[in-house]
């Protein structure tokens, strides 16, 4: 076992990579009384075309990781929902664009928790009878998501954004593409992406580290896992353009949705530089449309924006974008006003006392996460999936300057690598 104190933070991060690959980091809070574990894959719904070292490449339905997350909670001897809460604890998962994640929190039984965790995702069980069963309920949550405005503004977006990458395809994929999945189907993927050399436990609370990486390195001891060769991800050129200017999805809502972002044109970056890309990105989005600018404020006045308008930065080695918007009243006028205040600010530059205002902001924002323990294990998860660290954004925000965020927003705010996205009432 090794350690690493963050003394600007004042956290010590445990962590072992055992004989099988498998990655265990454990960081300590003394004092907490809830723990919280998350065992996750690098794996997610934009793997769909792969091909494991020394086997045949392989193209999968899609929507099957998020099936496959689903159908692992199902066991022989019933449902693992009930282990766990039997052990005082709560569990669930999730399936994102580049990783799958289960998990659970509790304030007692840690190590029979953290032992349940381990087991289950470490033996699957699929029959041919419950693949056809989860089709169906896998087949409802899609219908019930085609229905929500909120989802289809979004995923209207990045499909405005994207032509040939799968980051476009919705992560539980389409009715027709889940009915095809077979039991074999998830075997090809649970063996591909589930071995322990492609996935990461992390533990975050009070718990001790020694006691802990113990308890996992006997476990893994009793489990025989082959050597698996490298994971070669297979993606399609995607053109640098968007796909479509402008996407438009009719549902009965109040009020119209609209929802604006920018491709990124330049992707496969270093990890050091997509990190220090993403967190300037994410100021200078903050910058641009958080609450407390003098543009929301102007949008908000003129009511044509209400507390549903929010922004994000999304990225991965291979796509990048931002997202911006919510309810308003006149899609057309909010986006007209919109570029007026953009192209007026990337002449003048930020103010550089609004400039220190929001990075201060980012950077208490950032030391109030370190007290929440399911941030801490998710953040901390996405970063080490990415080749990053979470314990490094700090310096980073530190380093970052108002010349570099005026940069970015001449670089990343450019109306030719702008789509939208706008939910209205039927005609």
């Amino acid at each position: 076992m090794q350690s690493i104190h963050y003394e600007n933070l004042q956290e010590t991060l445990y962590y072992e990579v055992l004989e099988n690959g498998l990655h265990v980091y454990v960081l300590p809070k003394p004092g907490f009384q809830k723990t919280y574990a998350t065992f996750a894959t690098k794996y997610g719904s934009v793997d769909n075309h792969f091909q494991v070292e020394g086997k045949p490449e392989v193209r999968v339905p899609d929507g099957i990781a998020h099936f496959l997350e689903h159908k692992m909670f199902e066991e022989q001897e019933g449902d693992v929902f009930t282990k766990f809460a039997s052990k005082g604890a709560s569990a669930n998962a999730f399936t994102s664009f580049d990783q799958t994640v289960y998990l659970f929190s509790a304030t007692e039984s840690i190590m029979d928790n953290l032992e349940t965790l381990i087991d289950f995702v470490q033996n699957p069980y699929f029959t041919d009878q419950n693949v056809e069963k989860e089709k169906g309920i896998i087949g409802q949550e899609i219908n019930m998501y085609q229905d929500n405005p909120d989802w289809r503004v979004y995923f209207g977006l990045i499909e405005a954004m994207y032509k040939i990458h799968p980051v476009h395809i919705d992560i539980a994929g389409t009715v027709e593409s889940i009915g095809t999945i077979t039991k074999e189907d998830l075997y090809t993927c649970y063996n591909a992406f589930y071995h322990p050399s492609n996935m990461l436990l992390f533990v975050v609370g009070g718990v001790d580290p020694e006691a802990t990486i113990a308890m996992v390195r006997e476990n893994q001891a009793r489990k025989t896992y082959e050597k698996q060769g490298t994971i070669d991800r297979i993606f399609d050129p995607e053109p640098q353009e968007v796909a479509q200017k402008q996407k438009v999805c009719r549902l009965a809502v109040s009020l119209p949705k609209c929802l604006f972002g920018f491709k990124e044109k330049e992707v496969g970056l270093t990890p050091e530089d997509q990190l220090r890309r993403d967190l300037t990105t994410k100021l200078m989005l903050d910058l641009l449309f958080g609450s407390s600018t003098e543009l929301y404020q102007k949008l908000y006045d003129e009511d044509l924006i209400s507390d549903s308008f929010s922004h994000e930065f999304n990225s991965s080695p291979q796509y990048a974008f931002s997202a911006a918007g919510g309810d308003t009243k006149d899609p057309e006028q909010l986006l007209a006003r919109i570029r007026e205040e953009v192209d007026r600010l990337k002449e003048s530059g930020f103010d550089s006392a609004d400039f220190e205002r929001a990075r201060k902001k980012k950077m208490g924002g950032y030391l109030r996460m370190l007290n929440s323990p399911e941030n801490i294990a998710h953040e901390f998860t996405r970063y080490q999936f990415r080749g990053s660290n979470l314990f490094s954004v700090l310096p980073v925000y530190e380093s970052i300057t108002l010349e570099d965020v005026n940069r970015r927003l001449q670089e990343h705010v450019d109306w030719n690598q702008m789509s939208v996205s706008l939910v209205l009432s039927p005609e």
